[in-house]
């Protein structure tokens, strides 16, 4: 699989965009259990209960016979949206659900049932009457992930920032992430957080290996490559302990899971711990 653009889903750049790494439902030739898209609009009225101002809209696709592809307009409505399911999910207020799968602009709800049939299209119903309130960045569970900055872009990402490259190591691990995402390829988290004014675009030639553990920058999203494979993203360090990212025996493999929130922690000699340090749900 190839490395997600960072720079929209149709720049012909030859990778595969964000919007589609972790929506695998196809709409086209399926049983539509619901007809038509149901959309919701984003209004400050007396004649809605949508949503808050971060969630401009939503659309609520079919996706298979069981399952709803709900399309936002922002990242960051999406993690909003994610967020709020989970907190449903969690107090007992949706039907019963296999898998909730969040991607760059989109959830995917999968195997949806209540019990009756015509569960998808009551629940797609419902959510587009949701008010989902603005993302709370404290909650959620903490990874703290040791890095060594040091890597072969660091001194072009300070230029791009107008600092030194030990202002990047500050800078960088002063601010807290949260994982929006999964994709490209297993235990490969895509982090949001990173300010505006910090984001860097893709290198203009990719490099055909980039090191396991290796710490990237692109567009708005940070991440850990997981393994070693082709890419394009920006490297100014890396972990050193890159097993700890995806573990198969353990549950959940992956280290850096939708929802979570990380810290980089400058670990400048380089040794290898004895694992992230995750701590508990904030409030």
């Amino acid at each position: 699989m190839n490395e997600p653009s960072t720079t929209g889903p149709t720049e012909p750049t030859g990778i595969a965009d964000t919007t589609g790494i972790t929506d695998t439902a196809d709409t086209t030739g399926i049983t539509d259990t619901i007809g038509t898209a149901i959309t919701g609009t984003n209004t400050t009225g007396t004649n809605t209960t949508r949503t808050s101002t971060s969630t401009p809209g939503i659309r609520v696709l079919p996706a298979g016979r069981d399952g709803l592809l709900v399309e936002l307009t922002t990242g960051a409505a999406a993690e909003a949206f994610h967020a709020e399911l989970l907190r449903r999910g969690a107090l007992g207020e949706l039907p019963a659900v296999r898998e909730i799968v969040p991607g760059a602009g989109t959830v995917l709800l999968d195997g949806i049932s209540d019990g009756a049939p015509g569960a998808p299209a009551r629940l797609a119903r419902s959510l587009v009457s949701w008010r989902i309130p603005p993302l709370p960045r404290d909650a959620g569970p903490v990874v703290e992930v040791p890095v060594v900055y040091d890597g072969p872009d660091l001194a072009d990402v300070a230029a791009a920032w107008g600092v030194g490259p030990g202002d990047v190591a500050r800078i960088h691990s002063g601010i807290e992430f949260r994982v929006a995402f999964s994709g490209f390829a297993p235990g490969f988290g895509y982090l949001t957080g990173l300010p505006e004014r910090f984001r860097v675009p893709r290198r203009a030639t990719p490099r055909t290996r980039v090191p396991e553990g290796s710490l990237a920058l692109a567009g708005p999203y940070t991440g850990v490559y997981p393994r070693a494979s082709p890419g394009g993203w920006q490297l100014i360090g890396r972990t050193p302990d890159p097993d700890r990212l995806w573990d198969q025996d353990r549950e959940p493999a992956a280290l850096l899971t939708p929802g979570t929130r990380v810290r980089f922690t400058e670990n400048p000699a380089g040794h290898r711990t004895a694992g992230p340090r995750t701590e508990g749900a904030g409030q």
